[in-house]
């Protein structure tokens, strides 16, 4: 009969899915700005169709750039894999203009790549926007500071306190940063990031913006 106690015999702890971002760069002739435009729109249009996605952009390095920088984000590596191997997507692939050419691929998880954006016109379902490449680090600092302090402060101030009599400091801050990261990582940062977008962008505030008349 086997030992619970042997190695062999332990279970791994099982492990929360992340979501996964894509960023392809494709090269393609400027002179086929349109037919690229349409192209890589129809893809965002058919994966938004697919289970866990989660979202996708499309960058050009410059107005006359070879380079399109594509991603996309799914809820994990499962629905990422279903969506890679889809009909849609192969038939989406062979319509790609003739002179494309796929050049690297890489796959982001975790909290990599919030403030990352290549230099140039993001193309997504809706059309062009201008964006600049990332936001200046000390932008970057604030928005991760501005979340950090009032995070930290509360950890501190019920949870830290409770526990302060009962665990020596270094255990204090094991345990708060522990439960602060995961919250920071997929909460808090993401929400701070998503509504102080126009800070990072250098934009003026949505309530100091001119409203159509």
């Amino acid at each position: 009969m086997p030992h619970a106690d042997r190695p062999d015999d332990v279970v791994p702890p099982a492990t929360t899915p992340e979501p996964v971002t894509v960023a392809t760069t494709r090269v393609a002739d400027p002179g086929q700005r349109l037919e690229m435009m349409t192209w890589v729109s129809a893809g965002a249009r058919l994966a938004e169709s697919a289970p866990g996605f989660l979202g996708a952009g499309w960058v050009r390095g410059a107005v006359d750039s070879r380079e399109w920088h594509m991603l996309y984000r799914f809820a994990d590596e499962d629905a990422l894999a279903r969506w890679e191997g889809s009909p849609e997507r192969l038939w989406w692939l062979a319509g790609a203009p003739g002179t494309v050419r796929p050049t690297r691929t890489e796959r982001r998880t975790g909290i990599e790549g919030w403030f990352d954006a290549a230099d140039g016109v993001v193309v997504g379902a809706e059309g062009l926007a201008d964006r600049p490449r990332r936001p200046p680090r000390w932008r970057q600092a604030l928005v991760i500071y501005s979340v950090f302090l009032p995070l930290s402060l509360l950890v501190n101030l019920t949870l830290g306190a409770a526990i302060a009599d009962h665990v020596p400091l270094w255990l204090r801050v094991v345990v708060t940063t522990t439960l602060m990261t995961p919250v920071m990582t997929y909460l808090a940062l993401p929400w701070a990031t998503r509504r102080l977008q126009w800070f990072l962008d250098a934009e003026p505030p949505p309530w100091r913006r001119r409203r159509p008349s």
